[in-house]
């Protein structure tokens, strides 16, 4: 036992070690086979004794699929936002208002990237990680240390130096250009909503209840900011560097400037070099160095004097649009796509970018050929937003709308009150097919994890599968191929037959019906409870769903009247899926709830924030994110956010506690 515990701690500290080595340095001193045969080993330890458990180990940075709400905490110290400027003449008005502050005395300028995420503040007690906490509304954040263990560049454990006894030190958690674009092109594939930017990716990441999924995501860290009652120096700039050598991950464009002209050209020479990064910045902070002065000029009720942040101007190039090209998605709508010349662009190579619809293309009058203005700025998905009519050749010829399909040649239509243009092919058009398929087994849908995109190509390729209903006959020994991926193939298949329990709302929503999104699916299955009343319901009954309008009625009648998706929907009855709400569910609902409009805030000691959810449809009352005149009352738990409180307050809405709330219902 002995043996074992001294090995576990050496292998805790090696691994420690070549973590800070490669995330941090950009230095690795051994390969992965070797790092993951040490991981390996202390796996196998930890499990033999589960009494030496430490959330700080390496091992726990893969994350856990243990669902818990976040719990709001208190800054120890408010983490305050920074005024913003534009332009070199508001920098140096900051400038001067700081030597106007300090009676003239000298002082110096802590120059650093603002880079574009999501701020963190991270205590450390005794060089151990206690606490992570966002920003929030900056005297409150959520607690998100179990999900930051599993970001690499962030230190668990600091190996022994001078450092504080406890010290908070702030950052940024960032989404590196490389995991952002491999994020966008899987959620492409499965026709997920892409991220707009590596911030937004960032910050949904983070807030993940499912720390694996914020594992696989590969977030990174940079710090800026330390705090303390014993720091080391009596300079930002001096601090920083300290926390450098404890091993926390720090910028290497920090500079100290002594004049305004040193400032300035720090803001130029960035502008441009900020495009090799790895990861999104969107301007500079500026601080006062000295603590001791940014103390003496002190803050306004928003932000501190003694820091600015100069925000860049969004980027923007011209390249040659060379043609357009034409996607399908599963619901049939087509999506022109601009093909260019490749340009640089806030750190990536642009080739294309969605040209939205056909009124988009017609409101820039595009012709083949023209010289078009691209643009990023703070959204990274790329878009024109011009043409340089001076530069069109003479020849170019107009970009015409495409009258057919590109996959499979059938004329396109398009609905009233739709920009888009739709292949009405739903059933024999490859691009919808597959497509359905993959939206049937997401996440949020039938969950059937073990497939994905390029399983369901290769299966649609073999011939095993035309429709969602194909998959439930899926065989190990049809997809066993030479025999060797016999576990591999039995999962699939178990994946497959456990769907089989997911409840009803989540079938209607797999079923892929045009317009249906989650929320509306869940509405229906509510009001409806049962495929088979769902099926036979007219245009008048969908519509008194709330949040069912014409449009989405009309092609919910469509669907249930087309042949084909009817025996698709009734061989899926026949392999047992569940086409009707559990008699739980039936049960418990009522109208208690009616036409009433409630916000859920706060930590629930009795259920889950999704289940207060379930439970408020259930009784016929509606959901809502935030607080407005129409507000009913807050059902309000432990923590509810200051500014809710103080909204609340304003519009004389009622706050419901749990225990309350729960009596309404009994």
């Amino acid at each position: 036992m002995t043996d074992e515990k001294q090995r576990i701690s050496q292998l805790r500290a090696e691994l420690h070690q070549h973590n800070y080595r490669y995330y941090v340095l950009s230095q690795p001193t051994i390969g992965d086979q070797e790092f993951d045969a040490l991981m390996r080993e202390l796996q196998d330890l930890e499990a033999r004794h589960p009494e030496l458990f430490d959330p700080n180990s390496p091992t726990q940075r893969v994350g856990s699929d243990l669902s818990s709400e976040f719990r709001q905490v208190a800054h120890k110290y408010p983490m305050l936002s920074l005024a913003n400027t534009y332009s070199e003449q508001d920098v140096r008005a900051w400038y001067e208002s700081v030597s106007k502050g300090l009676g003239g005395e000298p002082f110096e300028v802590c120059c650093e990237m603002k880079y574009d995420g999501l701020s963190i503040s991270l205590t450390y007690v005794d060089g151990k990680l206690m606490q992570a906490v966002t920003r929030g509304d900056g005297v409150r954040g959520d607690d998100v240390t179990q999900n930051v263990r599993t970001i690499r560049s962030i230190p668990l454990v600091l190996p022994p130096s001078d450092y504080p006894a406890e010290f908070e030190i702030r950052g940024e958690i960032l989404m590196p250009w490389s995991s952002f674009e491999r994020l966008n092109r899987e959620r492409e594939a499965a026709e997920e909503p892409l991220f707009a930017n590596p911030r937004n990716a960032a910050s949904g990441t983070l807030k993940s209840l499912d720390s694996r999924v914020v594992a696989s995501r590969q977030l990174d860290a940079y710090l800026y900011y330390l705090l303390g009652s014993q720091l080391p120096a009596e300079g930002h700039y001096e601090n920083l560097a300290a926390a450098r050598h404890w091993g926390f991950k720090i910028s290497e464009g920090m500079k100290k400037a002594t004049t305004i002209d040193e400032v300035l050209d720090y803001i130029a020479y960035w502008d441009t070099e900020r495009k090799h990064l790895p990861v999104a910045t969107d301007g500079i902070v500026l601080k006062v160095n000295s603590l001791r002065q940014q103390r003496a000029l002190g803050f306004t009720a928003k932000s501190p004097r003694w820091a600015i942040a100069y925000k860049f101007k969004a980027e923007r190039e011209c390249t040659r649009l060379l043609e357009v090209t034409y996607q399908v998605g599963r619901t049939g709508a087509v999506t022109p796509v601009a093909n260019m010349e490749p340009v640089q662009l806030a750190g990536t190579t642009v080739r294309r970018a969605t040209l939205n619809n056909e009124d988009f293309i017609r409101s820039f009058d595009l012709h083949i050929g023209d010289m078009v203005y691209v643009e990023k700025g703070g959204e990274i998905i790329p878009k024109i937003v011009g043409v340089n009519i001076d530069e069109r050749p003479i020849i170019a010829q107009p970009v015409q709308f495409i009258k057919r399909c590109p996959e499979c040649g059938t004329p396109l239509v398009r609905y009233e009150g739709e920009a888009a243009w739709y292949c009405p092919n739903d059933g024999g058009c490859p691009p919808q097919i597959k497509g359905r398929i993959e939206h049937f087994i997401a996440r949020k849908a039938m969950n059937i994890d073990s497939l994905g995109p390029e399983t369901i190509d290769d299966y649609y390729s073999r011939g095993l599968i035309r429709n969602v209903a194909d998959l439930y006959d899926i065989e190990v020994q049809q997809i066993n191929g030479d025999g060797s991926r016999t576990k591999s193939a039995q999962r699939i298949v178990n994946g497959i037959q456990k769907s089989k329990e997911v409840p009803f709302e989540r079938v209607v929503f797999a079923l892929g019906i045009r317009f249906v999104g989650e929320t509306s699916a869940r509405l229906l299955a509510r009001h409806f409870k049962s495929m088979d009343s769902l099926m036979a319901a007219g245009l008048k009954e969908l519509q008194e769903v709330e949040g069912i309008g014409e449009v989405m009625a009309k092609s919910i009648i469509a669907y249930f009247h087309d042949e084909q998706n009817r025996l698709i929907v009734e061989r899926l009855r026949g392999y047992g899926l569940q086409f009707a709400l559990s008699a739980e569910q039936t049960a418990a609902a009522s109208d208690k709830l009616a036409g009433l409009s409630i916000v859920i805030s706060g930590v629930f000691q009795h259920h889950s924030r999704d289940e207060y959810k379930l439970i408020i449809e259930q009784n016929g009352g509606k959901n809502v994110g935030s607080i407005s005149g129409k507000t009913s009352f807050i059902l309000a738990g432990d923590n509810m956010g200051p500014s809710k409180l103080q909204k609340a307050e304003k519009l004389g809405i009622r706050i419901v506690n749990e225990e309350d709330f729960l009596k309404m219902l009994s």
